[in-house]
Protein backbone atom coordinates (compact mmCIF):
# COMPACT_ATOMS: atom_id res chain seq x y z
CA UNK A 1 0.00 0.00 0.00
CA UNK A 2 2.85 2.33 0.84
CA UNK A 3 4.51 1.69 -2.52
CA UNK A 4 1.19 2.43 -4.25
CA UNK A 5 0.78 5.77 -2.49
CA UNK A 6 4.38 6.75 -3.19
CA UNK A 7 3.74 6.01 -6.86
CA UNK A 8 0.35 7.75 -7.07
CA UNK A 9 1.48 11.05 -5.55
CA UNK A 10 4.08 11.86 -8.24
CA UNK A 11 1.69 10.54 -10.92
CA UNK A 12 -1.03 12.92 -9.72
CA UNK A 13 1.53 15.74 -9.71
CA UNK A 14 2.60 14.88 -13.27
CA UNK A 15 -0.94 14.87 -14.67
CA UNK A 16 -1.94 18.09 -12.91
CA UNK A 17 1.33 19.73 -13.94
CA UNK A 18 0.72 18.95 -17.62
CA UNK A 19 -2.82 20.36 -17.44
CA UNK A 20 -1.68 23.52 -15.65
CA UNK A 21 1.07 24.17 -18.18
CA UNK A 22 -1.17 23.44 -21.15
CA UNK A 23 -4.34 25.29 -20.13
CA UNK A 24 -3.47 27.42 -17.08
CA UNK A 25 -6.16 25.41 -15.27
CA UNK A 26 -6.05 22.56 -12.83
CA UNK A 27 -3.72 23.47 -9.95
CA UNK A 28 -6.06 23.91 -7.01
CA UNK A 29 -9.17 22.99 -8.98
CA UNK A 30 -7.91 19.44 -9.50
CA UNK A 31 -5.18 18.82 -6.94
CA UNK A 32 -7.14 19.80 -3.82
CA UNK A 33 -10.12 17.53 -4.66
CA UNK A 34 -7.69 14.72 -5.54
CA UNK A 35 -5.99 15.05 -2.17
CA UNK A 36 -9.29 15.23 -0.26
CA UNK A 37 -11.42 12.68 -2.13
CA UNK A 38 -8.87 10.15 -3.38
CA UNK A 39 -5.98 10.37 -0.92
CA UNK A 40 -8.02 11.14 2.21
CA UNK A 41 -6.02 14.24 3.18
CA UNK A 42 -7.70 16.64 5.64
CA UNK A 43 -9.21 19.63 3.75
CA UNK A 44 -7.10 22.28 5.52
CA UNK A 45 -3.90 20.32 4.89
CA UNK A 46 -4.89 19.71 1.27
CA UNK A 47 -5.45 23.44 0.70
CA UNK A 48 -2.23 24.55 2.39
CA UNK A 49 -0.10 21.88 0.68
CA UNK A 50 -1.67 22.57 -2.70
CA UNK A 51 -0.94 26.30 -2.46
CA UNK A 52 2.81 25.71 -2.05
CA UNK A 53 2.61 22.95 -4.67
CA UNK A 54 1.07 25.45 -7.10
CA UNK A 55 3.61 28.18 -6.31
CA UNK A 56 6.56 25.86 -6.97
CA UNK A 57 5.07 24.12 -9.99
CA UNK A 58 3.97 27.31 -11.75
CA UNK A 59 7.40 28.87 -11.24
CA UNK A 60 8.78 26.41 -13.80
CA UNK A 61 5.83 26.97 -16.14
CA UNK A 62 6.28 30.73 -15.95
CA UNK A 63 9.93 30.29 -16.92
CA UNK A 64 8.92 28.56 -20.14
CA UNK A 65 6.24 31.17 -20.91
CA UNK A 66 8.65 33.99 -20.10
CA UNK A 67 11.18 32.69 -22.63
CA UNK A 68 8.38 32.41 -25.20
CA UNK A 69 7.29 36.01 -24.58
CA UNK A 70 3.82 34.88 -23.51
CA UNK A 71 3.52 36.94 -20.30
CA UNK A 72 1.92 40.39 -20.27
CA UNK A 73 3.67 42.12 -17.37
CA UNK A 74 1.32 45.11 -17.28
CA UNK A 75 -1.75 42.89 -16.82
CA UNK A 76 0.17 40.78 -14.31
CA UNK A 77 0.98 43.86 -12.23
CA UNK A 78 -2.66 44.97 -12.22
CA UNK A 79 -3.88 41.56 -11.06
CA UNK A 80 -1.27 41.43 -8.30
CA UNK A 81 -2.27 44.86 -6.99
CA UNK A 82 -5.63 43.35 -6.10
CA UNK A 83 -4.81 39.73 -5.30
CA UNK A 84 -1.89 40.07 -2.89
CA UNK A 85 -3.55 42.53 -0.45
CA UNK A 86 -6.74 40.43 -0.60
CA UNK A 87 -4.76 37.27 0.20
CA UNK A 88 -3.09 38.93 3.19
CA UNK A 89 -6.44 40.22 4.48
CA UNK A 90 -8.04 36.79 4.07
CA UNK A 91 -5.18 35.14 5.95
CA UNK A 92 -5.61 37.64 8.76
CA UNK A 93 -9.31 36.76 9.00
CA UNK A 94 -8.50 33.02 8.99
CA UNK A 95 -6.05 33.58 11.86
CA UNK A 96 -8.53 35.79 13.67
CA UNK A 97 -11.57 33.54 13.26
CA UNK A 98 -10.38 29.92 13.03
CA UNK A 99 -12.93 27.21 12.22
CA UNK A 100 -11.45 24.75 14.73
CA UNK A 101 -12.53 21.20 13.81
CA UNK A 102 -15.55 22.12 11.69
CA UNK A 103 -14.68 21.17 8.11
CA UNK A 104 -18.17 21.73 6.67
CA UNK A 105 -17.61 25.44 5.78
CA UNK A 106 -14.34 24.50 4.07
CA UNK A 107 -15.96 21.79 1.95
CA UNK A 108 -18.91 24.07 1.13
CA UNK A 109 -16.63 26.87 -0.04
CA UNK A 110 -14.47 24.42 -2.00
CA UNK A 111 -17.50 22.82 -3.67
CA UNK A 112 -18.99 26.16 -4.69
CA UNK A 113 -15.59 27.35 -5.95
CA UNK A 114 -15.32 24.26 -8.18
CA UNK A 115 -18.83 24.78 -9.58
CA UNK A 116 -18.13 28.47 -10.21
CA UNK A 117 -14.91 27.53 -11.97
CA UNK A 118 -16.73 24.96 -14.12
CA UNK A 119 -19.44 27.42 -15.18
CA UNK A 120 -16.85 30.10 -15.94
CA UNK A 121 -14.86 27.71 -18.13
CA UNK A 122 -17.95 26.56 -20.06
CA UNK A 123 -18.96 30.17 -20.79
CA UNK A 124 -15.44 31.41 -21.49
CA UNK A 125 -16.01 31.78 -25.23
CA UNK A 126 -19.26 33.69 -24.67
CA UNK A 127 -17.58 36.05 -22.21
CA UNK A 128 -14.83 36.59 -24.74
CA UNK A 129 -17.43 37.56 -27.35
CA UNK A 130 -19.06 39.98 -24.88
CA UNK A 131 -15.69 41.56 -24.15
CA UNK A 132 -14.91 41.90 -27.86
CA UNK A 133 -18.28 43.55 -28.49
CA UNK A 134 -17.90 46.06 -25.65
CA UNK A 135 -14.31 46.76 -26.62
CA UNK A 136 -15.45 47.46 -30.21
CA UNK A 137 -18.55 49.52 -29.44
CA UNK A 138 -17.09 51.62 -26.59
CA UNK A 139 -13.32 51.35 -26.93
CA UNK A 140 -12.33 54.36 -24.83
CA UNK A 141 -14.75 53.60 -21.99
CA UNK A 142 -13.76 49.93 -21.97
CA UNK A 143 -10.02 50.68 -21.96
CA UNK A 144 -10.36 53.27 -19.19
CA UNK A 145 -12.18 50.72 -17.01
CA UNK A 146 -9.70 47.91 -17.64
CA UNK A 147 -7.13 48.77 -14.92
CA UNK A 148 -9.67 49.10 -12.09
CA UNK A 149 -11.63 46.03 -13.17
CA UNK A 150 -8.41 44.01 -13.36
CA UNK A 151 -7.47 45.01 -9.81
CA UNK A 152 -10.96 44.04 -8.61
CA UNK A 153 -10.70 40.71 -10.42
CA UNK A 154 -7.36 40.13 -8.72
CA UNK A 155 -8.85 40.91 -5.31
CA UNK A 156 -11.62 38.36 -5.85
CA UNK A 157 -9.08 35.75 -6.92
CA UNK A 158 -6.84 36.54 -3.95
CA UNK A 159 -9.60 35.89 -1.41
CA UNK A 160 -10.95 32.78 -3.15
CA UNK A 161 -7.54 31.17 -3.71
CA UNK A 162 -6.50 31.76 -0.09
CA UNK A 163 -9.71 30.14 1.18
CA UNK A 164 -9.84 27.16 -1.20
CA UNK A 165 -6.65 27.09 -3.35
CA UNK A 166 -9.08 27.14 -6.32
CA UNK A 167 -9.45 29.87 -8.93
CA UNK A 168 -5.98 31.19 -9.73
CA UNK A 169 -5.92 29.25 -13.01
CA UNK A 170 -9.41 28.69 -14.38
CA UNK A 171 -11.16 31.83 -13.14
CA UNK A 172 -8.11 33.94 -13.85
CA UNK A 173 -8.05 32.86 -17.50
CA UNK A 174 -11.79 33.49 -17.88
CA UNK A 175 -11.53 36.97 -16.38
CA UNK A 176 -8.62 37.83 -18.67
CA UNK A 177 -10.64 36.53 -21.63
CA UNK A 178 -13.35 39.09 -20.89
CA UNK A 179 -11.14 41.99 -19.82
CA UNK A 180 -8.53 41.73 -22.60
CA UNK A 181 -10.32 40.25 -25.66
CA UNK A 182 -7.85 41.71 -28.18
CA UNK A 183 -4.68 42.34 -26.20
CA UNK A 184 -4.08 38.78 -24.98
CA UNK A 185 -3.62 35.79 -27.26
CA UNK A 186 -4.56 32.35 -25.82
CA UNK A 187 -0.91 31.63 -25.04
CA UNK A 188 -0.50 35.03 -23.32
CA UNK A 189 -3.64 34.44 -21.24
CA UNK A 190 -2.21 31.16 -19.96
CA UNK A 191 1.29 32.56 -19.45
CA UNK A 192 0.12 35.71 -17.64
CA UNK A 193 -2.30 33.71 -15.49
CA UNK A 194 0.40 31.21 -14.49
CA UNK A 195 2.87 33.99 -13.67
CA UNK A 196 0.26 35.83 -11.56
CA UNK A 197 -0.51 32.67 -9.59
CA UNK A 198 3.08 32.37 -8.32
CA UNK A 199 3.18 35.30 -5.85
CA UNK A 200 -0.49 34.77 -4.95
CA UNK A 201 -0.17 31.08 -4.06
CA UNK A 202 3.18 31.68 -2.36
CA UNK A 203 1.74 34.35 -0.05
CA UNK A 204 -1.34 32.25 0.68
CA UNK A 205 0.71 29.07 1.10
CA UNK A 206 3.15 30.62 3.56
CA UNK A 207 0.18 31.92 5.54
CA UNK A 208 -1.31 28.42 5.72
CA UNK A 209 2.10 27.02 6.64
CA UNK A 210 2.13 29.21 9.76
CA UNK A 211 -1.19 27.55 10.68
CA UNK A 212 0.34 24.09 10.31
CA UNK A 213 -1.68 23.28 7.19
CA UNK A 214 1.18 21.98 5.02
CA UNK A 215 2.39 18.36 4.68
CA UNK A 216 5.94 18.71 3.36
CA UNK A 217 6.44 15.00 2.67
CA UNK A 218 3.33 14.97 0.51
CA UNK A 219 4.39 18.25 -1.12
CA UNK A 220 7.76 16.80 -2.11
CA UNK A 221 6.28 13.69 -3.70
CA UNK A 222 3.76 15.75 -5.70
CA UNK A 223 6.50 18.05 -7.00
CA UNK A 224 8.51 15.09 -8.30
CA UNK A 225 5.89 14.65 -10.99
CA UNK A 226 4.54 18.17 -11.41
CA UNK A 227 7.76 19.96 -12.34
CA UNK A 228 8.47 17.96 -15.52
CA UNK A 229 4.70 17.91 -16.17
CA UNK A 230 4.24 21.68 -16.23
CA UNK A 231 7.35 22.20 -18.37
CA UNK A 232 5.92 19.76 -20.93
CA UNK A 233 2.45 21.32 -20.74
CA UNK A 234 3.82 24.84 -21.13
CA UNK A 235 5.67 23.90 -24.32
CA UNK A 236 2.47 22.30 -25.65
CA UNK A 237 0.37 25.38 -24.83
CA UNK A 238 2.16 27.59 -27.34
CA UNK A 239 1.80 24.97 -30.07
CA UNK A 240 -1.71 23.54 -29.66
CA UNK A 241 -5.32 24.53 -28.94
CA UNK A 242 -6.58 23.53 -25.50
CA UNK A 243 -10.30 24.31 -26.02
CA UNK A 244 -11.51 20.70 -25.82
CA UNK A 245 -9.30 19.96 -22.85
CA UNK A 246 -10.85 22.93 -21.01
CA UNK A 247 -14.37 21.69 -21.76
CA UNK A 248 -13.54 18.24 -20.41
CA UNK A 249 -12.00 19.83 -17.31
CA UNK A 250 -15.10 21.95 -16.76
CA UNK A 251 -17.33 18.86 -16.76
CA UNK A 252 -15.00 17.04 -14.35
CA UNK A 253 -14.90 20.03 -11.98
CA UNK A 254 -18.71 20.25 -11.98
CA UNK A 255 -18.97 16.57 -11.04
CA UNK A 256 -16.38 16.91 -8.28
CA UNK A 257 -18.02 20.08 -6.94
CA UNK A 258 -21.38 18.32 -6.70
CA UNK A 259 -19.75 15.33 -5.01
CA UNK A 260 -18.38 17.65 -2.33
CA UNK A 261 -21.62 19.56 -1.85
CA UNK A 262 -24.35 16.92 -1.96
CA UNK A 263 -23.34 15.04 1.25
CA UNK A 264 -23.46 18.37 3.15
CA UNK A 265 -27.16 19.04 2.40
Amino acid sequence: MRISVEFLNPLAGLLVGILVGFTGVGGGALMTPILVLLFGVAPRTAIGTDLLFAATTKLFGAGVHGKSGSIDWVVLRRLSMGSLPAAVLTLFLIHRFPQRNNITPILLTLGFALLLTSVAMLFQRRLHDVGRRLRTLSPQRFKSAQPALTVLAGAFLGALVTLTSVGAGALGVVMLTYLYPFRLTPAKMVGTDIAHAIPLTLVAGVGHMTLGNVNFVLLGSLLLGSIPGIVLGSYLSVRANGVYVRIALAVILAIVGMKLLLPLF
